[in-house]
This record gives C-alpha cells, structure tokens and sequence, in this order.
C-alpha cells in the first residue's frame, strides 16, 4: 500500500508556491488546505497546485470555522457543505475533508444530517471524508459509532486525538468501538493526543512514548481495515498545529517546538511504522488481526529515524 503525505495550510501563511519547496524537501506529496472563497483568488491557487504538481485534499468547515456556529441548523450546514463542494469541485481535489454538524445536536439529528451530507457528495460524484473533532458531530467515539450504524456509507477523517483530549483517556480500552469505525476509515490525521489535551508538545519526547504508542497501535488498526477494503494508497497529514494547540512558554508565549520539524518528524515516521507494518503483516501472511502489532517505538528509535 502506497503512503501518501499532506502539508496542513492550518498555521501556514504562504500559497501552494511557497508550500511546494517544503512538501518536496520532506518527501510529502502535496496540501491540505481550503477552497478560497472569491473566484479570482480559486482560480490563482487551482492554477498554482498545478504549476506545482501538488496534491490536494480540499478542506470544509461547515456553518463557521473551526468550531460551528452555535445557531446554525442543520439545514445551514447542509446548504454551506453543498455551496463549498460546488466551488471546490473545479479544482480537482483528491478529496474533501469536512469538519461539519454540531456536538449540542441530539442522536437523531446527527443520523438525518450525515444521511443528507452522504447524499450531497453522492449527488455532486465527490468523495466527503468527516472529520472527528472536537466542537462537531463527531467529538467523541460512541456517537460517531452510532452514526456509522445508521449511515453505513459514512467515510470518516480520522483524527482520533481529539476523542483522547475529550475523553480525558487513551484509547486503548475503546478497542472495539475503534475496530467498529476502522472500515469506515479513508483519510487520517497525524496528530498525537495526550488525556489532556490534543496535541503533545513533541511526539518524540519519551515523556509522552506511551500516547505515541496508543495512536500508532490504533493506526495500524485502520490501515488494515483499508487493506481488507482494497485501498492501495493511504494517506496523512500530520497535523500538529498552532491556536492554542503548540505548547508556548508562560509570559512569552514562545513556542515549545517548531510545528513544520514536528510535522514533518511524524511524517518521517508513520512512512517508516507502515513500511514495517506491511513487511510484518506480509510475513504473518494474516489478512487482519484482532489486535495489531503495538509500535514499540523508544525515543532513541525515533530520533534516529
């Protein structure tokens, strides 16, 4: 299976232009970015992915940015999903990644709203993977598990440190909700959760190895699932990030950590973990197991990779 890397624009000033020196120097494959809004500027950055010969996977936020607008209603979301799949369609995305509905919405109407966002991106022959985040729909795993019921051509974004931060644990002793969502899996985000919060300071301090471990254990989980469906390529973007999420230091707010070595360490090595994991697997000769190979990952490993 091929493994295919994404630059977050998330905290990233710059164009595709100014991206594209970095995506090639860490060997990534293209962005992860929003559709700009006004037709001039779509039109500069469709031609500048071009130019460049990135990948792209379009990103949608729907009815306000990060975290929804407490009064929007569904039928909002439903109609912003729609408008930003018309204007990202052109621009020929691998994909669009969607951080959509609202936490404070009752079962019900979480069920009725994935059904119709499904149908949006079946009607405009788009792929739509939701994303697991804190503040939408999907914030926690037995939601987002209940839903997949109710849905079964739900894809999802799996960005599982949120549910770490959300459930103020690892996810470890959630195995059979995770195995449960993993046929559901078609894009991940690389990011490292700790019961605390959402983003640890480094992956690769050896203070946080067993929050690393957790989100590689699970990971491994998903790949699989994708191998068992018949993907060939699977792709990541590591996406550690600013807004609250970096780690700064007391009255400087110095950052902790520079976000784009952080992000391009966990591209180096969840690249690596697959490749190891694909070689075990094979020589397992096992098409799946219950409960994947951990990565037993030190901090020397690490650094040295």
């Amino acid at each position: 299976m091929k493994f295919e890397l994404f630059k977050t624009f998330w905290g990233f000033d710059g164009g595709p232009h100014d991206a594209a020196p970095l995506v090639r120097a860490a060997g990534f494959d293209g962005i992860e970015a929003p559709v700009p809004v006004g037709g001039a500027e779509r039109d500069a950055f469709a031609q500048a992915i071009a130019d460049e010969g990135l990948g792209f996977i379009a990103e949608i936020t729907t009815a306000g940015s990060y975290v929804p607008e407490r009064s929007a209603t569904p039928a909002d979301h439903l109609r912003d999903l729609e408008e930003k799949i018309v204007w990202g369609k052109p621009l020929k995305p691998r994909f669009f990644n969607v951080m959509a509905g609202c936490d404070a919405w009752p079962a019900a109407t979480q069920v009725d709203f994935f059904a119709r966002a499904v149908e949006i991106a079946a009607k405009h022959e788009v792929t739509c993977s939701f994303e697991t985040h804190r503040g939408r729909s999907f914030y926690n795993p037995w939601i987002t598990r209940d839903v997949a019921r109710a849905v079964p051509a739900l894809k999802l974004t799996c960005d599982f440190s949120h549910w770490v931060s959300v459930c103020e644990r690892l996810l470890d002793g959630e195995w059979d909700t995770i195995l449960e969502l993993a046929p559901h899996a078609h894009h991940l985000h690389g990011r490292v959760g700790y019961p605390q919060g959402p983003q640890v300071p480094h992956p690769a301090a050896p203070e946080y190895a067993d929050c690393l471990v957790s989100h590689q254990r699970i990971w491994e989980a998903l790949w699989s699932a994708q191998i068992d469906k018949g993907y060939t390529t699977t792709t990541m973007t590591p996406e550690f990030g600013p807004d609250g999420y970096l780690h700064t230091l007391p009255f400087t707010n110095a950052p902790v950590a520079d976000l784009w070595e952080i992000n391009t360490w966990m591209g180096r090595e969840e690249r690596r973990r697959l490749a190891a994991f694909l070689a075990e697997r094979e020589a397992r000769g096992a098409k799946r197991t219950e409960t994947p190979l951990a990565a037993q990952n030190t901090f020397a490993d690490s650094i040295a990779h």
